[in-house]
């Protein structure tokens, strides 16, 4: 399986500046990529926030598979300390 380089909070808090800051979501720039590397440690809560909720899978999720291994692999994301 392959494996990020980055904590789970990090990729979301990127994907939330780029989502604010890209013009190919709400933002104007069209090549976002160093406002993403300064901006996204402010969106760290509201990436944590989507952690939180993401916790307990829904109906779907825990037909496909194993909603322990699911949630305690969100709690481990939770866990990690983002620099």
């Amino acid at each position: 399986m392959p494996e990020s380089n980055r904590p789970l909070v990090e990729r979301i808090a990127r994907v939330l500046a780029g989502a604010a800051h890209s013009s190919n979501a709400e933002g104007s720039d069209p090549s976002a990529a160093e406002k993403v590397d300064l901006t996204w440690p402010e969106h760290v809560k509201q990436a944590l926030a989507v952690l939180h909720t993401a916790r307990e899978p829904d109906e779907a999720m825990a037909a496909a598979g194993d909603s322990e291994v699911w949630r305690d692999m969100v709690e481990a994301a939770l866990a990690q300390r983002v620099d």
